[in-house]
């Protein structure tokens, strides 16, 4: 099985002791809600802190932490936890249950949706990422995709040293390991796991398990013909 230690470093979250359970690391995003709901139970004073533009949407169980900028039109349905220093730019749609870390980058017309971001994760243009843990680090290309459901409908299943493993989650997008990058334009297939420090190239098709350090080289064959005159 592949432990939430394989992937990421707790000491770049806040919110790591939601990764010490028992089981596989996946098993860690059915723990975001209720740790969500404890941590949002005790704090302590206001829960925004930081800058809210008066035009953004911003639910009634939202932290936002010192320094922290959500920008105009940005909405935060919530639960939600904002991290320091995390920009949440214009068109950005939060829903429930989702953790962001330090110094992160949600980006305009991007929606996530039960999710936890590591410190320093990036995520800055027309992104989904619903069901899923991205490391410390980590950086989606615009227009990258964290499918969550299955077309079947079933719970999500993955292939591990030549085992079919059944996650028993029926919606579960992908755990991408610190200071992994995703190509602009790619799709990870539900149930995928990136070790740390790998590289998809753009437009790559992802599903399954890859290895520490590893590049997914993406080809794409063209042709190159003249135009016919038809006039």
């Amino acid at each position: 099985m592949i432990d939430a230690s394989d992937l990421f470093d707790s000491t770049q979250s806040d919110h790591s002791s939601l990764l010490d359970g028992e089981g596989p690391a996946w098993e860690a995003i059915k723990r975001i809600a209720p740790h969500l709901k404890e941590r949002l139970a005790n704090v302590d004073g206001p829960l925004i802190k930081g800058q809210v533009d008066e035009r953004a949407n911003v639910g009634s169980e939202v932290y936002v932490a010192e320094g922290a900028i959500v920008e105009a039109f940005a909405t935060i349905q919530g639960p939600a936890w904002i991290g320091t220093g995390t920009t949440v730019r214009a068109g950005a749609y939060l829903r429930n249950n989702v953790i962001v870390g330090d110094e992160c980058t949600l980006g305009n017309s991007s929606e996530f949706k039960n999710c936890l971001l590591f410190n320093k994760c990036e995520v800055p243009h027309f992104n989904y990422v619903g069901d899923s843990i991205l490391g410390y680090r980590a950086h989606l290309g615009a227009g990258v995709i964290c499918s969550n459901v299955r077309l079947d409908r079933t719970s999500v299943k993955l292939s591990l040293n030549g085992d079919v493993i059944d996650t028993g989650l029926r919606k579960f997008g992908a755990l991408v390991g610190d200071a992994s990058e995703v190509g602009c334009n790619s799709v990870l297939t539900p149930g995928t796991i990136l070790g740390r420090s790998c590289i998809l190239y753009p437009c790559t098709h992802w599903k399954g398990v890859l290895g520490d350090k590893q590049i997914v080289k993406t080809r794409q064959g063209q042709e190159i013909a003249p135009l016919l005159d038809h006039s």
